[in-house]
């Protein structure tokens, strides 16, 4: 999330546009693919949402936050979350357009519900130089927050009902891709087509990103776990989950690896003193013959509005925390320069 204090510190200092990066930076930039959730529009344009109650609206100045993004080689930005239209439709058609002048793919959000099912598709070169070893990786995004967010049909003609449970007041408006997992059987359905058509681009790997849930909770509820596992059985070769604030356990089901939440990796939240929100990790997915093979879990920090690789005392904390809440899912870990490693088998 680049808005709000994470912008106003950006924008009025003098300092260099990866910054935001802290000490990570470097470390970023060395992985042969970057892939994030972006909490927040990238424009200076639009108006605040006020059709329903919003406590907070997040946008970032494109001038510094593109940048800042190429400068560690992001490739992909899931769109699909609660805050893609909190300064309208002119923030998001922005934040788009931003995103596809820099050569970021996207999914998630789109002028329409087609737009906002799309799937995107990105081709990794690792940066050994051997294009020979090109991954090809489709990603699959959809949020179940905000159904007010939702993008409308195409067709003006087509039922909201027909269309991801739209709620939408606009039935053409743009918006996100929106999944009612509440209906657990609609959802398969939904999720089924966009996985065909994921498909269709031949992937390498297929990632399915889900914004779902509510804030500040540390375990999935029972309907996550039994639609992550779906997803694992259906051939999804990773679920990248966010949206409570706060890492959750990490399961790993039929050589899937199940990240229920991910956490906070930038942001400007006030902290809470137990859940400790401003802590989690980086992600490492390690591919090896078109496989996942392992996951790297590198603890984090966020300090100052910026991410750090966590302090010493940090770093274990969210270590024994990571390892108990993963327990519960039959998951162990080892430890390795400080990082948390798990075989995927």
């Amino acid at each position: 999330m680049l808005g709000r204090k994470v912008d106003e510190r950006q924008r009025h200092r003098n300092r260099a546009t990866d910054a935001v990066w802290g000490s990570l930076a470097e470390r970023l930039r060395a992985l042969d693919g970057l892939f994030i959730n972006l909490e927040c529009n990238l424009s200076t344009r639009g108006e605040r949402w006020t059709r329903t109650e919003r406590p907070f609206h997040f946008r970032a100045d494109p001038d510094w936050a593109v940048p800042a993004l190429e400068s560690v080689g992001v490739e992909w930005a899931g769109l699909a979350n609660n805050h893609m239209l909190d300064y309208g439709e002119t923030a998001l058609r922005d934040t788009i357009d931003h995103l596809d002048a820099a050569g970021i793919a996207h999914s998630g959000a789109g002028e329409n519900v087609e737009a906002a099912r799309e799937p995107a598709v990105v081709d990794v070169e690792p940066n050994d130089g051997n294009d020979s070893d090109a991954l090809r990786i489709a990603f699959v995004s959809a949020t179940d927050n905000t159904p007010e967010f939702a993008a409308g049909p195409t067709d003006p003609r087509d039922s909201p009902s027909r269309s991801l449970g739209l709620t939408a007041a606009d039935e053409t408006s743009p918006g996100t891709a929106y999944l009612d997992l509440a209906d657990e059987d609609e959802a398969r359905e939904e999720m089924t087509t966009l996985l065909t058509r994921a498909r269709d681009a031949d992937p390498d790997l297929l990632v399915v990103s889900l914004h779902w849930g509510p804030n500040m909770v540390e375990e999935p509820p029972d309907h996550f776990r039994s639609f992550g596992r779906w997803l694992a059985e259906r051939g999804v070769d990773l679920v990248h989950g966010h949206s409570a604030h706060v890492f959750q356990g990490v399961e790993i089901h039929d050589g899937t690896p199940l990240l229920y939440d991910c956490g906070d990796f930038v942001d400007d939240y006030a902290v809470d003193a137990d859940l400790r929100n401003d802590r989690g990790f980086l992600f490492e997915a390690g591919v090896e013959d078109e496989k996942i093979r392992s996951l790297r879990l590198v603890p984090t920090e966020i300090e100052d509005c910026a991410v750090y690789e966590a302090s010493s005392e940090t770093a274990a904390w969210s270590r024994s925390r990571m390892r108990e809440l993963s327990a519960a899912f039959g998951t162990e870990f080892d430890e390795e320069d400080g990082a948390l490693v798990a075989a995927v088998e």
